[in-house]
C-alpha cells in the first residue's frame, strides 16, 4: 500500500505527537488505544501497523453512513476529477445549482434553497447569520448540553465546556433544557431570532424528544416570528430510517443544516437549506457570506451520489429493519446485564447505550475497542455510549456488533464491581 503503514507504530505516534497533537497521543496511550487508521472498507477499519480490525460504530458522527470507501462514491469523485476542480465561489456554478436543485427535491415542505459550506460548524454559523439578518433580531436559543460545532456562532450555542477556555460567551445566546417546552416558552420572546436544536442531541447522550415536542416548538416560534433551525448534521441522510430525522416528528422547520454524511466520507461538504422567502436577505446582500471551498464543484457530484444512495427506499428500509434487530437484541441484553444496562436510546440506527453511571461510558468505550468495536461515549452525558454503525451493514455485521457489546457490558460491569 502506498500511503498506509510506511513506518513503525512508535514512529507514527511520535510524529503525530510532535507535529499534530501531543494531548491526543498521550490520551490514547493511557487507554492503550493507539489505533492508526490504515486500510478501510465498508464498516471496517484496520490498524495501519498491527492489522487490528474495528467495526466503525462511531462513524465520525455519520461521516461514514455509507461505509468506508463506498465504491459508488469513489467512482463519483474519480469521474468528477476528470473535468472539475474547486471552481470559483464568486461566480455562477452549474454544479452547485444542480446539487441544490436535488436537495430541494428531497427536503421536507417548502425548503428549497441552499448555501453550501465545508463543515457543519460553518453551516450552523450561516444559519444563525441568516436568522439574525432576515429577522433583524438578536437572541438565539439552544439546548443545554447540546453541540453544534467548534466555530464562532456554533460554539456559542453549545455546551459551556467547549467555550469556557476562550472567555465569556457571546451576547444574545440563551440555553434551555432540551425537551422542556415550558422552559422554551419562558425564554422565547419578540427579541428571539432563532431557536436551534439537534433533532436528537448526540453529544448529550441521544435523549429522544417527546413525539409532539417539535410541533410545539414550531408553534412557539411561529407565534414570535422566530426561525426554527434544525441541526441534522448527524441525524440526516437516513440515520433514523427516514431521510431527515425531523420527518419522524412531522415538522417542517425554517432551516435545516446538514453535513458529515453529505461528504460520503470522501469530499467535505455541508449545506444550510432554507425556505425561499429567506433568500430575500441574500438577494439584498449577495456577497455577504463567502466560503472559498463551500460547495466545491469537484465535490458536488460526490454529494449528489450520496443523496441518490441515501434516499433510495430500499436503503432506508434496511435501516428500519436493522433497527428492529438492535432493539430486540438490547431488550435481551438489558435482562442479562441489568446491573449496568439501563436501556437503548434509539431512533433507527441513531442509538445510545444508556448505563447506570458516568464511569460507564469511558470504560465501555475501551471495552468495546478491545472487542473490535469503535464506539465512543457521549461527552456531555458519560452514562451513554454512542452507537452509530454504518447504514450499509447487514444482519451478520449487526450480530458481530451485538456480540461484542454483550462481552463489553460484562467486562465494564465487572471492572466497576457493579452488583
Amino acid at each position: 500500500m502506498k500511503y498506509v503503514g510506511q513506518d513503525s507504530k512508535e514512529k507514527i505516534v511520535q510524529r503525530f505527537a510532535q507535529y499534530v497533537s501531543p494531548g491526543k497521543a498521550e490520551t490514547f496511550k493511557a487507554y492503550d488505544m493507539q489505533f492508526v487508521f490504515g486500510r478501510r472498507e465498508g464498516p471496517y477499519v484496520w490498524d495501519a501497523v498491527s492489522g487490528k480490525r474495528l467495526i466503525n460504530c462511531h462513524c465520525n458522527g455519520g461521516v461514514f453512513n455509507l461505509g468506508h470507501r463506498n465504491p459508488i462514491i469513489i467512482q463519483a469523485l474519480k469521474d468528477s476529477l476528470d473535468e472539475l476542480d474547486i471552481g470559483n465561489h464568486h461566480l455562477i456554478s452549474e454544479q452547485r445549482a444542480l446539487l441544490a436543485e436535488k436537495l430541494a427535491g428531497l427536503m421536507p415542505g417548502d425548503i428549497d434553497c441552499t448555501v453550501f459550506g465545508v463543515g457543519g460548524g460553518e453551516a450552523i454559523d450561516l444559519a444563525i447569520k441568516l436568522a439574525r439578518g432576515y429577522t433583524g433580531k438578536f437572541n438565539i436559543i439552544s439546548a443545554q448540553g447540546g453541540y453544534h460545532g467548534h466555530t464562532g456562532f456554533a460554539l456559542a450555542t453549545g455546551d459551556e465546556q467547549y467555550r469556557a477556555p476562550f472567555g465569556p460567551n457571546l451576547p444574545g445566546f440563551i440555553q434551555v433544557p432540551f425537551n422542556d417546552i415550558d422552559a422554551l416558552s419562558k425564554a422565547l420572546n419578540k427579541e428571539t431570532a432563532a431557536v436551534i436544536f439537534e433533532t436528537i442531541p448526540a453529544t448529550l447522550g441521544m435523549p429522544l424528544p417527546d413525539p409532539d415536542y417539535y410541533k410545539k416548538v414550531n408553534e412557539l416560534c411561529a407565534r414570535h416570528s422566530t426561525l426554527l433551525i434544525i441541526d441534522e448534521v448527524q441525524t440526516g441522510l437516513g440515520r433514523t430510517g427516514k431521510l431527515w430525522g425531523i420527518e419522524n416528528y412531522d415538522t417542517v422547520p425554517d432551516i435545516i443544516v446538514i453535513g458529515k454524511g453529505l461528504s460520503g466520507g470522501i469530499y467535505p461538504m455541508s449545506a444550510t437549506c432554507f425556505r425561499r422567502k429567506y433568500m430575500d436577505f441574500f438577494r439584498q446582500n449577495p456577497f455577504i457570506h463567502i466560503s472559498t471551498y463551500g460547495g466545491a464543484e469537484v465535490g458536488c457530484p460526490v454529494a449528489a451520489a450520496v443523496l441518490e444512495e441515501s434516499s433510495r427506499p430500499e436503503f432506508l428500509q434496511n435501516v428500519t429493519d436493522l433497527a428492529s434487530v438492535f432493539a430486540e437484541a438490547f431488550a435481551a441484553l438489558k435482562k442479562k446485564h441489568s446491573r449496568i444496562l439501563v436501556g437503548l436510546r434509539q431512533l433507527g440506527l441513531m442509538m445510545g447505550i444508556e448505563m447506570v453511571n458516568e464511569d460507564c461510558g469511558p470504560l465501555m468505550t475501551k471495552a468495546c475497542y478491545d472487542q473490535g468495536i469503535l464506539a465512543i461515549y457521549a461527552n456531555n452525558n458519560k452514562r451513554v455510549c454512542q452507537l452509530l454503525p454504518p447504514l450499509i451493514i447487514d444482519s451478520n455485521v449487526a450480530g458481530e456488533i451485538i456480540s461484542g457489546i454483550d462481552t463489553a457490558l460484562k467486562e465494564t460491569a465487572d471492572f466497576l464491581g457493579l452488583k
